[in-house]
């Protein structure tokens, strides 16, 4: 009876301590996908390892273009082409590691933690810049899986630079910008094609008898109009008669406004993106805002345009006391003084100020200066409004913080008026 009663108990402990293993392992494992998120998402030089895990995808990148450059040379591909093929193997597996860790420790975005993991990572694959990673490494897993010469798949390869994209601020800006002024671009493209349209028949009919070689078909003359409305301008196709070259200079005019138009658009709404923001707002910079993190992902990216970025040195002043309230900034990263009459305040990392000069139509009253280097994402007054119209939780919680906050300095105010 004894006997049985120690079994009894002993099974007990066993499961006991198996279950607290079960837990250690599983606490540990939330840990670890936590760091992995930190590390090849949030950091983003910030944090020591963060920075050496990005600059050393960066080479990587960089140093597989470099090989895929030079394996199409024979005398290279002779003598190293071995060396480049194992390069080209520890590569696929290093991005691969890289690309699993992502949508492991996807699960850990703010914007995707409500959701079940399989749907978050998913939903977190369907993003451009993982739907590129994949690119980057398919062609080396469809070579091994399908039995045919895939060797001009290679030339997927080539996705893997667009990866140094998610690294390089000014290069995710002026994607940004093409999608921004898409409409735009996409006029400019239909006034050339236009132009194409009326510039080949018209050279056609005036030049079909005198060069019928040349311009003896339309799409003969197509081949004139377009190097000629680039003003790329080949030469081996170009107008005999007096009124065909009176035509072609009337085109080479044209050509000139066609050609300066996108360049114009593009140019012009990239020093506007540059002129607002000094670097990129991402998903991870917006979670590190409580209030922000709430939303989900379609929301997010909604939010994204109304967030103005900035990038701040220490000791510089990002208020000035007594300017117009038009703004109200959220600390993505650093530290943040606020020098009032009653004290000095240092706000951090996910707090935010200027809610009330914005919200009261009011001059600062206070000047703000950094501690350190800072990240803030600026929202101008029209765009609160357009927020808390379609998230009034964010809307109530801002506005809310800002009436404690005057109600504050009123007491503090008060106290002042009877000391003195």
């Amino acid at each position: 009876m004894v006997y049985k009663k120690i079994q009894r108990l002993l099974a007990r402990s066993k499961r006991a301590f198996s279950r607290l293993n079960e837990g250690q392992a599983k606490e540990q494992r939330l840990h670890w996908r936590k760091r992995t998120y930190e590390i090849i998402e949030v950091g983003r030089g910030e944090d020591h390892i963060s920075k050496i895990v990005d600059n050393f995808l960066i080479v990587l990148i960089t140093l597989n273009l470099l090989a895929f450059v030079i394996e199409t040379v024979p005398s290279i591909e002779a003598e190293w082409g071995w060396h480049l093929w194992w390069f080209n193997v520890v590569s696929v597996l290093i991005f691969t590691v890289e690309y699993a860790a992502r949508i492991w420790s996807s699960v850990e975005v703010p914007f995707l933690k409500r959701l079940p993991a399989t749907e978050a990572r998913l939903k977190f694959a369907m993003r451009p810049y993982l739907i590129i990673d994949l690119l980057a490494i398919l062609p080396f897993y469809l070579s091994l899986i399908i039995p045919l010469d895939l060797r001009f798949l290679r030339v997927l390869r080539l996705f893997r630079f667009l990866k140094i994209a998610r690294y390089s601020p000014a290069l995710a800006t002026l994607m940004r910008v093409l999608y921004n002024e898409r409409r735009a671009l996409s006029g400019a493209m239909l006034l050339m094609i236009a132009m194409l349209l009326f510039s080949s028949p018209g050279i056609y009919y005036i030049e079909r008898y005198a060069n019928t070689k040349a311009f003896g078909t339309i799409p003969d003359a197509a081949w004139w109009a377009m190097a000629t409305l680039t003003t790329v301008g080949y030469g081996d196709v170009s107008p005999v008669t007096p009124i065909g070259k009176m035509f072609g200079s009337v085109v080479m005019i044209l050509g000139l406004g066609m050609f300066a138009l996108p360049i114009a658009i593009i140019s012009t709404g990239f020093a506007q993106e540059m002129s607002r923001r000094d670097f990129v707002v991402t998903w991870s910079l917006i979670s590190r805002i409580p209030i922000l993190a709430e939303l989900d992902t379609r929301e997010v990216e909604g939010l994204m345009k109304y967030l103005h970025a900035h990038n701040f040195p220490p000791n510089a002043e990002i208020i000035k006391a007594g300017t117009s309230g038009e703004a109200m900034y959220f600390i993505a990263s650093g530290e943040v003084l606020l020098k009032s009459n009653h004290g000095a305040i240092t706000l951090t990392t996910g707090e935010f100020f200027g809610e009330i000069a914005m919200l009261g139509n009011q001059d600062y009253e206070f000047p703000y200066s950094t501690v350190s280097n800072c990240k803030l994402l600026k929202l101008q007054r029209e765009d609160f409004a357009v927020l808390s119209g379609s998230h009034p939780k964010i809307g109530e919680h801002i506005r809310a913080t800002a009436k404690k906050r005057q109600e504050l300095r009123e007491a503090a105010r008060q106290k002042q008026r009877d000391d003195t």
